[in-house]
């Protein structure tokens, strides 16, 4: 992973000396002598200087005259400050050496003064410090007062006792200008950096281009030598501390710069050593006596403050491919940016006081280069240095390693430590209780001793400090006294004093090791109960103890996790699980788990393993399944059968949903409590401990034909792998000859199976994990016999232990990382990760986060989620660990022509952006959960007759009287009133802008369940506004309608605890209310009910966006259509609204109603059901919301009791309170927007056309709300008089609807043809019928001597004749206009078409 550290808002994150010409100007009137001495020295000594040549280490013989006194009044441009810092390394060549790491674009040196006692030589003993300044180019005080710092040192050196000390013992590298280019285009007095220096010479900035570990940074190397150079500087070198010296305000700033989610500012990115960055940081600022203050005042930002002159990268701005993140993952070194003055590029007035101010902090920094633990690592055998030895502190997730003299330095804050060294081939040690206090460094040293068949578990020493005497420090070799102690001394040395530190070396027969567990014994549930309880008291910081449910007989399910934040999901850290005792009677796995709970939770901070496995990992425990079982299952049992099945005598294991068999046996309460657990964490691996054999047993489990033969999965590969893994640690399991005396015949190749190549077993748990979750899970049977002696169990752990942690380690293979957003950096849930050739995707978690297991090799991965492009990327998965990925998408979004237009929020209203914001919020994450959290209410639930529910419905109108409004829609055959209570914060004023969500209860007056819970769900809205902001803005934005009993005839008729009697289903007059709702006229048999007419005149008004209706006796969320009809229009939009509320509910979305009663009894993915298919029937409510109330309805089942006890009712709530509330954020997503002519009148009425089926029509105000499944819609709209405007809209799961506006243009066209050629045609038919005319005329005329009767009757009917040709001549036109026209008489269109003409 890489990060860096990054200059803030253009921001940057510079004593100087005088020039030789200087010099010389002023001793212009000496003797001719000196001159001429001076002209012969310069021509013998100058010219021949040793050429100073690129590259590290390449030391400056350049000689020049003396130098005046440095009078800070001027900056030094390349050629000056070359040539000044040359002067200096040739006069204070015994403590400075210049040199070059490399050039900058135009070919600058990008020139390093190093600063100690022998600079030309690399010695142990000193730790690296280093300052860079001006990274951008016209951030100019860096770069000199680097300048003054270099010769501040150098001339002080010998005469000041603290600057003696400090160049003695540190190794001091300074870079005046990393970006010298830049610096020249800067131009002095610009404080706000328009000369355009900021950048390098191909115009890179140099601080956004560093290798970054949340992001992909895409530049061309021959784009950056700067960056290139200075990367390989941090990696040769291993300095301990660094300065990244900027301008543009007055601040320090430290890690990390940006974060995952790339949220611009205001979110703070912490690193694991966030109070040791805090401490260096206030170290600079608290001696700065600007930056102390924490008021920069800068002109352009006069009212920003930084806490004590210090702040968060992060949170300041977000800042990826920043150099101080860099150094910090990639270098061993801790940086600090440090800006250093508001205008970048100040006059050169103010260099002496930015010295005065920026001299003391310099000094004071570079001295916490020698707190914390510092020490030698060496070999045991023959005292060798050891180099890239990582060194570990238990708590603290960042290693660093030791340089090429064994030496390491790791700054710490006083405080007690655990501090391991740990190196391949070798024994780690682990010192525990390292004393660090303030000021000078501990001094630890390490001495490790090759592996040979010594136990690899490591050595652990304690530390006990003792009072040495003097020595150097400066050679590792003479400062160690061989003792066959394993104490570890601490010395605390100044750089004049010296100690002879003890080491840590381990003893010639160790004694030390991990702590074993001590408890071995078979634990019954209260046994067990207490056993996890003690740890999860004890061990709090890592250890958490929770239930997933409650087996048959009521025992809970206990998980313990353990990390180094146990209670929440860290992104980015893999989440893995043990289950164990799934079969009662097999019961290792159970004791084998509370062991590892116990040695996990005491080696952790002392075995640099299990510390490494618990800061890196989630990891849950459950050490029983089938705590019912085991309390039955007998002692001594090898091969029985009493206690395998839970209580209800069921096996667990043949109990999951399978892919090949229908599993009909109902759906256990340990199996229900599992699948939700699953569904509701981001599993990446797993192993589920049985007993019975000894062998690793991988997917899948079974096949189509039920055959005992080979059922390869697409992750075959991945899952031998993490077999192996097991196996492997396991000898006697690895054999592959397990239980000979039991089972003679049976062997499995290296101790792993395909489960149906072993035998067919339907249902089982490690199936149902790959197919369903993202979780890899595998079955391990831990021995041959189910329920061994209590005196055999430490025999097990010892098998066992290894492989156990093995395992875990796993999960850290293959591929991880992020999917993003490109354009506001948020993390994408539920996007698909797909692997070429191999047919198993993943997906992501809420926070954008993902894990993909894969064995070594390389892999084609595409990233895909609704509304966006998709992104194909090539990764290799290593040997060891795992690659980083991460995927950046682009929505996918088009304007009327088809082209990609800016994102909507660029120009997007600040309230609408602002409450975009609070929909995502609530759509992502833990944002419903806490919200159901936060607005916890005493509640007192007891059903409720039709006159308690009108009073309760009247108080509610009383106590909130802004918020609610109560109207009659109808009444019962029995004058029941058909109660709606509308809640919003405008309750009596229609706004159309805002969507608006029906809730329906009662219904079935046997099922009154929903009743209940709409009235509790009235009142909790009620209540919580106001003190709620989530609940009062989610008022403020909706309008919401509650119909809690619609059937309240039926429901004075039903009975408690009458979970299938069909008593009061029906209203008075024995009809089922949701077989009465009929639009047409046709479909009707007899009149409508009276409920019924209520209800339907209440949709009919069409401003609903949704409907929610509330039943009973099942446990699913149906969606239209009731009615047996194919296709269903919109059936994904329908489909995605059920599986919201199934989503949000705990048990509903595992898709097994566990009713009895009823024909339901498989399973039913994600617990959502098109309604017909549970049952058909004509006349439902919710086919008619959607046929003509153009609504889409679902309707939840809430429990297969149809009227349930009274006091389950607080836990039916409980179960429905988030999902109740997912629809009150859902009502806000889709597509909404305005349609209105080119004038900006709305036009009401307009029908929007979603899809080319589904149709909704604009409200007052031209406002229309649609709701859509995710992914890409077509939408018309159609209006009379107007032009078709067509649209494609992009959804999101997440956000809510963006508003569209729809322009209609004037309609111009006549009979489908455009005016213009109307017009045209029928002047031409016009003219030809003139013309007709006219040639008839004159042949008349021609022939008027002639007597025919026929011209007789012609002249005698003159006027006649006349009236008859002009309805001719109309009828013509007529027929040229329409070729289909006949009808003799002239319409209203046609007179006004003639009159036009």
């Amino acid at each position: 992973m890489f990060t860096f550290s990054f200059h803030k808002s253009g921001c940057s994150r510079g004593k100087r000396v005088g020039n030789m010409a200087t010099y010389l100007r002023e001793h212009r009137h000496t003797a001719p002598k000196l001159c001429a001495s001076l002209f012969v020295f310069l021509l013998f000594v100058v010219v021949p200087i040793t050429a100073l040549s690129v590259g590290e280490a390449r030391l400056v013989r350049s000689n020049t005259a003396a130098k005046e006194v440095e009078d800070h009044t001027k900056y030094y441009n390349y050629v000056q400050m070359t040539r000044l810092l040359k002067f200096m390394a040739l006069k204070y060549s015994h403590i400075a050496n210049l040199s070059s790491i490399g050039q900058s674009v135009q070919g600058r040196e990008l020139w390093v003064m190093r600063i100690t006692k022998d600079p030309n030589a690399d010695v142990p003993g000193k730790p690296k410090c280093k300052y860079v300044g001006n990274m951008h180019g016209d951030e100019t005080i860096s770069r000199q007062v680097l300048v003054y710092l270099v010769e501040y040192l150098l001339t002080r050196y010998g005469e000041d006792p603290r600057i003696t000390e400090l160049v003695t013992s540190t190794d001091i590298y300074v870079m005046p200008s990393m970006n010298p280019d830049g610096f020249e285009r800067s131009r002095e007095g610009d404080c706000s950096g328009d000369a355009g220096g900021r950048s390098n010479a191909r115009n890179v900035d140099l601080n956004r281009s560093f290798p970054d570990q949340f992001d992909q940074i895409n530049v061309q190397q021959e784009d950056i030598p700067e960056v290139t150079a200075v990367i390989k500087w941090i990696l040769e070198k291993k300095f301990v501390l660094s300065g990244n010296l900027h301008g543009g305000t007055v601040v320090a700033s430290y890690p990390f710069d940006d974060s995952a989610s790339h949220v611009m500012q205001g979110y703070y990115s912490r690193s694991v050593d966030d109070n040791l960055f805090k401490h260096l940081a206030l170290t600079y600022a608290k001696n700065h006596p600007v930056m102390r203050t924490g008021e920069p005042k800068c002109p352009d930002t006069p009212d920003e403050t930084f806490e004590d002159g210090i702040v968060n990268g992060a949170k300041w701005y977000d800042v990826p491919g920043g150099m101080q993140d860099y150094n910090y993952l990639n270098g061993n070194c801790l940086e600090i940016t440090m800006e250093l003055s508001c205008c970048k590029f100040p006059p050169a007035s103010e260099l002496k006081k930015e010295w005065d101010y920026n001299r003391e902090s310099l000094i004071a920094y570079l001295e916490q280069v020698h707190i914390g633990v510092r020490g030698y690592v060496k070999e045991a055998t023959n005292g060798t240095a050891l180099p890239d030895v990582r060194i570990m502190v238990a708590g603290i997730n960042h290693n660093l390693t030791t340089a090429q003299f064994g030496d390491y330095y790791r700054l710490l804050l006083p405080g007690t430590y655990n501090v391991s060294a740990i190196a391949t081939g070798y024994m780690s040690m682990t010192v525990v209780g390292v004393q660090v206090v303030e000021g000078k460094a501990t001094e630890l040293n390490f001495t490790l001793a090759p592996l040979g068949n010594e136990p690899t578990g490591g050595i652990t020493v304690p530390f006990t400090p003792t009072t040495t005497g003097p020595t150097t420090t400066s050679d590792p070799d003479s400062t160690s006294i061989e003792t066959s102690s394993t104490t570890s001394e601490m010395v605390t040395s100044g750089a004049n004093e010296s100690s002879t530190p003890q080491e840590a070396r381990p003893p010639a027969q160790p004694e030390h090791q991990p702590i074993q567990p001590q408890d071995f014994r078979h634990h019954h549930y209260n046994d067990m109960e207490l056993f996890l309880r003690r740890y999860s008291n004890g061990f709090r910081s890592i250890a958490h103890l929770y239930s997933i449910g409650k087996s048959a007989e009521d025992r809970e399910l206990y998980v313990m996790v353990i990390s180094d934040n146990p209670t929440v999901h860290e992104p980015g850290e893999p989440e893995f699980k043990y289950i164990a005792n799934m079969h009662g009677n097999e019961v290792v796995g159970r004791e084998l788990l509370l062991n590892l709970i116990e040695y996990l939770c005491h080696n952790y901070g002392s075995d640099p393993e299990v510390t490494q496995l618990v800061n890196t990992t989630r990891i849950h425990i459950m050490p029983s399944m089938n705590p019912d079982g085991y309390e039955i299952a007998r002692e001594g049992d090898v091969r029985g059968y009493t206690g395998r099945n839970n209580s209800n005598n069921f096996d667990l294991n043949r109990n999951f949903p399978d892919q090949f068999t229908t599993i009909t046996e109902p759906r256990q309460p340990e199996t229900i409590a599992v699948m939700n657990w699953l569904k509701s964490n981001p599993f990446v691996l797993s192993a589920n401990l049985h007993g019975g054999s000894l062998v690793v047993n991988y997917p899948y489990d079974d096949d189509k034909q039920g055959r005992t033969e080979y059922s390869k999965c697409p992750d075959d590969k991945v899952f031998k792998q993490v077999a192996r893994a097991y196996s492997q640690e396991n000898a006697l399991m690895h054999k592959g000859h397990p239980c000979e005396d039991l089972y003679r015949s049976e062997f499995f190749e290296d101790g792993i199976t395909n489960g149906a190549n072993w035998y067919n077993v339907p249902g089982g748990m490690q199936d149902w994990n790959y197919l369903n979750t993202n979780c890899f899970e595998v079955t391990i049977e831990l021995g041959c016999v189910k329920y061994p002696k209590a005196q055999h169990l430490p025999l097990y752990w010892d098998q066992n232990h290894r492989a156990l942690l093995q395992y875990i380690h796993q999960v850290h293979r293959g591929v991880k990382g992020m999917v993003i957003d490109i354009k506001d950096g948020t993390g994408i849930p539920n996007a698909t990760i797909t692997v070429e050739e191999i047919d198993h995707q993943i997906t992501t978690h809420l926070a954008g986060d993902y894990w993909r297991l894969l064995v070594p090799g390389t892999y084609h991965l595409t990233a895909s989620a609704q509304g966006y492009n998709s992104v194909k990327i090539y990764a290799t998965v290593p040997e060891e660990g795992v690659e980083l990925v991460d995927f950046r998408l682009t929505r996918m979004r088009s304007d009327p022509n088809g082209q990609a237009p800016m994102d909507p929020r660029a120009t997007q209203d600040p309230a609408e952006e602002v409450f975009q914001s609070f929909i995502k919020d609530l759509s992502l994450g833990q944002g419903l959960e806490q919200l159901v959290q936060s607005t916890v209410t005493e509640s007192s639930f007891r059903y409720r007759r039709y006159k308690e529910l009108s009073e309760f419905l009247r108080g509610l109108t009383f106590n909130f009287p802004k918020i609610t409004s109560l109207h009659s829609l109808g009444q019962s055959v029995e004058y029941r009133t058909i109660w709606a209570l509308e809640i919003s914060n405008k309750p009596d004023e229609p706004e159309t802008a805002e969507p608006k969500i029906r809730l329906v209860g009662g219904i079935h007056g046997n099922a009154p369940v929903g009743t209940e819970l709409l009235l509790e769900f009235a009142a909790f809205l009620c209540i919580n506004y106001g003190k709620n902001p989530t609940i009062t803005r989610l008022i403020n934005e909706t309008r919401i309608v509650i119909l809690p009993s619609i059937n309240p005839d039926g429901r004075e008729l039903a009975r408690e605890k009458q979970c299938t009697s069909t008593v009061g289903m029906t209203n008075t007059h024995g009809k089922d209310l949701d077989t009465d709702f009929f639009g047409n006229a046709s479909q009707r048999v007899v009149e409508a009910q009276p409920e019924t007419r209520a209800v339907m005149d209440l949709i009919l008004e069409r401003g609903f966006t949704l409907s929610v209706a509330l039943d009973g006796g099942s446990l699913l969320a149906t969606y239209p259509y009731d009615k047996p009809v194919q296709p269903v229009e919109n059936e994904e939009t329908l489909k995605y609204l059920a599986n919201v509320y199934a989503r949000n509910h705990p048990k509903m979305h595992l898709g097994d109603t566990g009713c009895s009663s009823n024909d339901q009894m498989g399973n039913i993915p994600d617990g959502v059901l098109r309604a017909a298919e549970r049952q058909s029937h004509m006349g439902s409510m919710k086919d008619f919301s959607v046929d003509f109330g153009h609504c889409p309805e679902i309707t939840v089942y809430t429990g297969c009791c149809l009227f349930p006890p009274a006091v389950q009712l607080a836990t039916l709530w409980a179960e429905n309170r988030k999902a109740l509330l997912s629809m009150l954020v859902e009502v806000h997503k889709g597509v909404r927007g305005v349609v209105k002519d080119k004038s900006g009148k709305p036009i009401v009425g307009a029908m929007i056309v979603l899809n080319g089926g589904v149709r909704v029509f604009t409200a007052e105000g031209g406002y229309f709300h649609a709701l859509l499944a995710p992914g890409n819609h077509n939408i018309e709209a159609v209006a009379d008089g107007y032009q078709q405007q067509r649209q494609e809209v992009v959804v999101s799961s997440y956000e809510a609807a963006s508003s569209i506006i729809i322009e209609f243009d004037m309609d111009n066209r006549i009979f489908g043809l455009p005016r213009e050629f109307v017009v045209a045609t029928a002047a031409a038919s016009m003219t030809a019928l003139v013309v007709t005319a006219c040639i008839i005329w004159c042949v008349c005329s021609a022939k008027s001597n002639q007597q025919k009767d026929g011209f007789h009757r012609l002249r005698q009917h003159r006027d006649d004749y006349e009236d008859e040709i002009r309805l001719t001549s109309m009828g013509s036109k007529k027929s040229l206009l329409s070729n289909e026209f006949q009808d003799e008489s002239e319409s209203d269109e046609d007179a006004l078409y003639a009159n036009k003409l």
